[in-house]
């Protein structure tokens, strides 16, 4: 029997912020941020709410913060990084939803283009079966190339990988769910049987409209 699954974006959908800009925070209150960098990223973020660059490009651009590191003074503060300013920012409505796909034998999967470190102790906290995300690309040394290791999981991206998962594991995609918060997530969410717009942004609360997506809040 083919299996029902739920995929949900991260950001602004499953987390009721943005969770790029409160990571950059936190690696500036743990010293590992030099002031240049705040400032391009802040730049960056503003672009892209204005809908002015896209996740690729603000992606690749943060992603050279890596070249020359390794992930171990990262990974070493995620755990807290996630209880004290990841976990209070659920969105209770999202959280809620998540919840009843688990107790109805859902197979659930987070999907986003943040980085795998970031969202482990997401995937291990909230029970979510699978993690389809963006990867550092690291050098035969260990260290990493400041570029992302194969595609960014953004935009078409997300369905591709959404796609491939489904026929690995016999999911039917018109019968499952998905939630998302971005016109970039469109093709993920025309992926599914059953889509939902969670705090739409101006371009996809207008495509949902024009398709009959049901609208979600937060709350």
């Amino acid at each position: 029997m083919a299996k029902t699954a739920a995929f949900f974006d991260f950001d602004k959908t499953l987390l009721a912020a943005d969770s790029a800009s409160i990571g950059i925070r936190f690696l500036w209150d743990m010293g590992l941020l030099p002031v240049p960098f705040v400032a391009k990223a802040l730049a960056l973020n503003e672009l892209y709410k204005r809908h002015l660059i896209s996740e690729v490009q603000i992606g690749r651009r943060l992603l050279t913060f890596y070249r020359g590191k390794t992930i171990d003074p990262f990974e070493d503060g995620m755990c807290e990084f996630y209880e004290n300013d990841i976990k209070p920012r659920l969105a209770p409505a999202i959280l809620d939803r998540l919840r009843d796909h688990q107790e109805q034998g859902h197979v659930t999967v987070l999907v986003s283009g943040s980085l795998r470190y970031t969202l482990l102790p997401v995937k291990k906290d909230l029970g979510i079966d699978h993690l389809l995300c963006s990867d550092l690309e690291v050098d035969e040394s260990g260290v990493l190339t400041g570029r992302p290791r194969g595609e960014m999981c953004v935009d078409k991206t997300k369905a591709v990988l959404a796609r491939e998962l489904a026929q690995a594991e016999g999911i039917d995609l018109s019968a499952s769910y998905a939630y998302g918060n971005h016109q970039s997530d469109i093709p993920l969410l025309s992926l599914v049987g059953n889509p939902h717009a969670v705090e739409p942004t101006g371009p996809l609360r207008r495509h949902a409209q024009r398709h009959g997506w049901p609208i979600l809040r937060f709350h």
